[in-house]
């Protein structure tokens, strides 16, 4: 310990000695004293031409028209088909129909719990494996998520 703070002492005397070297050298440099620079005065008269704070008489450029279409305007016309402006019923529901019809297995349009919940089914299928419609703990266990992998690192470091 003792070594450690005669060591950070020794470092602070070495920065004071640099310091005052380094002072001592740019006094030499210049004589003793440093050499003044010319000051220049700053103009006292107000430049001419430039608009004061009275803008009665004075009218600006007008801004341009905004023409971009808007979040709503797009939102409108993806769910217009047929640009009519208008949205029905049937474009209105068209993006959900594409999901119903996935998950419809046997195509009557009508969404039953089983077609509905089709992932859960299928994984207890797979997992019941006596096909008693129960899960033993060990049938349960292989319906675990599986673990994702660890990205590997970009380096070729070793």
């Amino acid at each position: 310990m003792v070594r450690g703070l005669l060591g950070g002492l020794a470092a602070l005397l070495l920065v004071a000695a640099g310091a005052f070297w380094w002072q001592g050298r740019a006094e030499t440099a210049f004589g003793g004293e440093a050499p003044a620079l010319p000051v220049e005065s700053a103009p006292e008269a107000e430049p001419e031409g430039l608009p004061s704070a009275d803008a009665d008489g004075l009218t600006g450029v007008a801004p341009p028209e905004a023409n971009a279409v808007g979040r709503e305007a797009r939102r409108f016309n993806g769910l217009d088909k047929d640009r009519d402006s208008r949205i029905s019923r049937t474009e209105m529901l068209s993006p959900r129909a594409s999901a119903f019809r996935k998950l419809d297995k046997d195509g009557n349009n009508l969404l039953t719990f089983e077609e509905w919940a089709v992932t859960t089914v299928d994984r207890f299928k797979s997992a019941d494996n006596n096909a008693d419609l129960f899960l033993t703990r060990e049938e349960f266990a292989t319906t675990r998520p599986k673990d994702k992998p660890k990205p590997k690192p970009k380096c070729s470091c070793k």
